[in-house]
């Protein structure tokens, strides 16, 4: 019996105007999508990153305290590098996240005010490939992120946010494009210019890559970010490009 065919990957919506990242720790988007940010950004798109925490237990020789203000400055830097202005931190705790209504909340809250039509989130599924098991903080995000996106349109849910005034219903989300999926469905074309962009936005992580063990960051991330490239290339023409599972809303 002759083998399955893989399917091709389909283009990327192009149609929008604004993206809001959400995922659970600096450096997330730089090993998943922040190729397709580049590319994003420079054709005038607007992306924000929310990181919901701020990688505290990231780095074993560093404490918390000190390892969260450092990695929250990569962060910044990382983001800058690939056009990304608006970076925001929420105060959940590295390596303990919980799915649940909490979480939903804090997402939901950022939804109503960025209002986007896309959302970007890292892998939630239990593996990133077989036998290759994921993180219970990448799991709870992208679950979490996948149902705010319903409760940011409705009124009746976390009401309390809309007391002041400030925060209204959004409804106006059309696509969730989960990065690092074991399953994608979607490739955005990237540029040399924006892979080069990615390498540099990883490469803002030097302090964490350091700590991960890395005796030539740079090396590390531009092996990482092209590395990344060529399962969506085989699906997608040959072209490079940055895979994503997309749901529509």
């Amino acid at each position: 019996m002759a083998a399955e065919e893989t399917p091709e990957l389909e283009p990327m919506p192009d149609d929008w105007r604004r993206a809001l990242a959400v995922v659970a720790h600096p450096d997330d988007m730089e090993y998943g999508g922040s190729a397709a940010v580049a590319e994003w950004t420079a054709a005038g798109k607007e992306v924000a990153y929310l990181l919901v925490t701020r990688g505290e237990a990231g780095i074993d020789g560093l404490e918390p305290v000190e390892c969260a203000a450092l990695r929250e400055t990569e962060q910044c830097e990382a983001a800058h590098a690939v056009g990304v202005e608006e970076v925001h931190f929420l105060d959940h705790r590295d390596g303990v996240l919980e799915e649940g209504p909490r979480l939903r909340a804090d997402i939901t809250a950022v939804l109503r005010a960025f209002r986007p039509e896309l959302i970007l989130t890292i892998n939630h599924h239990d593996t990133w490939a077989p036998g290759s098991w994921n993180t219970p903080d990448h799991r709870a995000v992208g679950r979490s992120v996948l149902d705010a996106v319903g409760d940011a349109g409705n009124r009746w849910i976390f009401a309390d946010q809309l007391d002041s005034g400030d925060l209204q219903p959004w409804g106006g989300v059309r696509w969730v494009a989960v990065a690092g999926s074991p399953q994608p469905t979607h490739a955005a074309a990237v540029q040399e210019r924006s892979v080069d962009r990615a390498v540099e936005s990883l490469l803002a992580h030097r302090t964490y890559l350091t700590g991960l063990g890395s005796s030539d960051p740079e090396r590390h991330a531009r092996a990482v970010v092209h590395g990344g490239l060529v399962p969506a290339a085989e699906r997608h023409g040959g072209s490079r490009a940055v895979a994503f599972e997309v749901y529509s809303r």
